[in-house]
């Protein structure tokens, strides 16, 4: 199924894909639900061992028979000013301080990208795809002939040029508008192209299935996307307060919670520009948050598992896309089989 005919193949049923949401979002129950209505569920590699996520795709196969997918990072370069790091920490350390929580140390990973290839060719799945760049011709290769078919997730027309160069058998369109971080290849500048902009501009050149993410809530907004080019939508924030998301409880609340004015995109978390609910860290620490991916992410991290465990929103990153007033707490397939309505 490694080719553009299998990812037609694999989106016909329902045109909805459940997006992979690191962290502990996508669990195999949630891709098991996105696939029990027709969807695609995708399992998110990032920040998971390569044991754990082998454990977790295990575990899928076992709730589904439905195709399915995995994501996983493409690490970037370990360029980040460790002074800017050591600064933000000390700035930080009082929010820290106030839910008994240390700060993380700070490093560069490449989040056993090596070691999560490697499983995905001895163990393939239908689908893998990447987001923060592409993966390397041989990977690529490696990973087709195994039977996987290669997606990855493009913000601008320069980056659809490069995935169609590398081989790509479909790309994730992703606009602005879309939860949690963007999936630029480079994090220099803020992606502002709003989906629908960036979907036909990449639709006038590329050839390959597109799948339209970022701020899609209902069913119209569903349909908008197929009109416009898309071969399926992908789905995130609608999903987040189902029962099969791994999200925290502190997060789910907080998507139906109205103290929350909107979202913005910031790299107060983890040192990348991610979309998120505006509490009062990311609207306190935005404007001095370097660039610096993933350092501040394992810095602020055990702050955050302490703030979710706590039940304070306010210290916890609360990825949401711009459609976050539609996610409901209901089944997942029932939130999948809604959206894919007259689709």
């Amino acid at each position: 199924m490694g080719d553009a005919e299998g990812i037609g193949l694999w989106a016909a049923s329902a045109p909805v894909v459940g997006a992979p949401m690191a962290g502990g979002a996508s669990t195999p129950e949630l891709v098991a639900a996105v696939g029990a209505a027709g969807g695609t569920g995708f399992l998110a590699g990032g920040y998971a061992t390569p044991e754990a996520l082998a454990e977790q795709i295990a575990r899928t196969r076992g709730l589904t028979g439905r195709p399915f997918g995995v994501n996983l990072f493409v690490p970037g370069p370990d360029d980040a000013d460790p002074d800017a790091v050591a600064a933000y920490a000390r700035t930080i350390a009082p929010e820290a301080d106030a839910l008994l929580a240390p700060l993380g140390e700070p490093r560069w990973s490449d989040d056993a990208y090596p070691a999560k290839l490697d499983l995905l060719r001895s163990d393939p799945v239908p689908v893998v795809s990447f987001t923060f760049g592409v993966p390397a011709p041989a990977d690529a290769s490696a990973l087709r002939a195994a039977g996987s078919a290669i997606v990855v997730t493009v913000t601008t027309l320069d980056e659809a040029r490069a995935a169609v160069e590398a081989g790509a058998d479909a790309l994730v369109v992703q606009g602005a508008e879309a939860g949690g971080h963007q999936g630029s290849f480079d994090d220099a500048e803020e992606r502002t192209a709003p989906l629908l902009d960036l979907l036909a501009e990449v639709r006038a050149e590329v050839r390959l299935p597109l799948i339209a993410a970022g701020g899609i809530g209902d069913a119209a907004a569903v349909r908008k996307v197929l009109a416009h080019g898309a071969a399926a939508a992908q789905v995130g924030t609608a999903l987040l307060r189902s029962p099969e998301s791994g999200a925290s409880d502190t997060h789910k609340q907080a998507l139906a919670d109205e103290v929350f004015p909107g979202t913005a995109v910031t790299r107060a978390f983890s040192g990348r520009r991610a979309r998120g609910l505006v509490n009062r860290f990311l609207g306190s620490y935005t404007a001095e948050a370097p660039a610096a991916y993933p350092q501040v992410h394992y810095l602020t991290g055990p702050m955050r598992k302490a703030a979710a465990r706590e039940g304070d929103a306010d210290r916890l990153h609360l990825w949401a896309g711009t459609a976050y007033r539609s996610a409901e707490e209901r089944p997942a397939a029932d939130i999948v089989r809604d959206l894919a309505e007259g689709a």
